[in-house]
């Protein structure tokens, strides 16, 4: 039975939408509601610590929020092609924005006057990582525009090519949260013995939490996808609501506790300090105590190339 893909029609018995499934209402409104708020936030958070890097964390979190009223969209209209397109072109690509800001962070970090020696200089972190960041972006968007057009073709045509490049950049960026991962691991170790501001610490825990999640939903779609769009783990939606939708909120809503404006500075903090608005505020982060005290600096051991 054929059905109009351009319209709104309801769920026909016997006739497989896209997913396999119909596309939960309440839980689309649910998480336009929470991304909308956690974005709101963010560019709020942005706009008042004069870190505007971390636009990167609203950016991300207004993809979820495109990508969820197309899912919404699909729960009131399952065979519509638009919104089938719509939530699969964005949901897939939303968390490169957010890797692409820890990204950042990090080498944000590990320039503060008290941080532990890296492996890399800071402009080499961003160099690296920002540029796997990009190929990442570049092949899960090419891929999962070749899938959805396909899925969505009269009749169905191969979704295999683009489902192929979608695993490939997902494991691509999988690879490269796996080293990322390793090197906040060794800043953590390394620091343990440092007196780094409490805020700072509080920074690092965020930003390794935001990446533990990150990198939970990245191996869920690698799983998802190699099965294909008909296997087990892609036609049961309670694995996009958990491990997708939820652990994706746990990661937008991490920074919206413990801002980068926060723990680095910046804004009307840093003016207090002397230091200028969203400027040099770094080594004011890194020296200041638990209790709150300014501490003398120390210089730390150079980094490696």
């Amino acid at each position: 039975m054929d059905v109009d893909t351009t319209g709104c029609v309801p769920y026909q018995p016997g006739v497989e939408t896209n997913y396999g499934y119909v596309p939960s209402k309440a839980a689309g409104i649910t998480f336009i509601t929470l991304f909308s708020l956690s974005t709101l936030l963010h560019l709020s958070q942005t706009i008042r610590s004069r870190q505007w890097w971390t636009l990167l964390f609203a950016i991300g979190g207004l993809t979820e929020v495109i990508g969820w009223t197309g899912r919404t969209w699909s729960a009131l209209c399952p065979y519509n092609t638009a919104a089938f397109l719509m939530q699969i072109t964005t949901l897939i690509i939303a968390p490169t924005f957010w890797t692409a800001a820890l990204y950042l962070l990090l080498g944000t970090l590990t320039s503060l006057p008290r941080a532990p020696p890296s492996p890399l200089r800071p402009h080499t972190y961003l160099a690296l990582f920002l540029s796997a960041d990009l190929v990442s972006l570049l092949l899960q968007a090419i891929g999962g525009g070749m899938a959805s057009v396909a899925a969505a073709a009269l009749p169905p045509g191969d979704t295999a090519p683009g489902t192929r490049i979608m695993v490939g950049g997902i494991l691509f960026q999988l690879a490269a949260m796996t080293v990322f991962v390793g090197l906040i691991v060794a800043f953590v170790v390394r620091g343990r013995g440092r007196r780094l501001g409490g805020r700072v610490r509080c920074g690092v825990g965020a930003m390794a939490g935001c990446a533990g999640l990150v990198y939970v939903r990245c191996v869920y779609r690698a799983v998802e996808l190699l099965g294909g769009w008909e296997g087990w783990v892609a036609t049961h939606e309670v694995w996009f609501l958990a491990l997708d939708g939820g652990v994706m909120v746990g990661a937008v809503g991490v920074f919206n506790s413990v801002h980068p404006g926060v723990f680095l500075g910046g804004g009307a903090r840093g003016e207090e300090k002397g230091e200028g608005g969203g400027g040099r505020v770094e080594s004011w982060a890194a020296g200041v105590g638990d209790d709150g005290e300014e501490k003398e600096g120390d210089s730390r051991p150079g980094t490696a190339v």
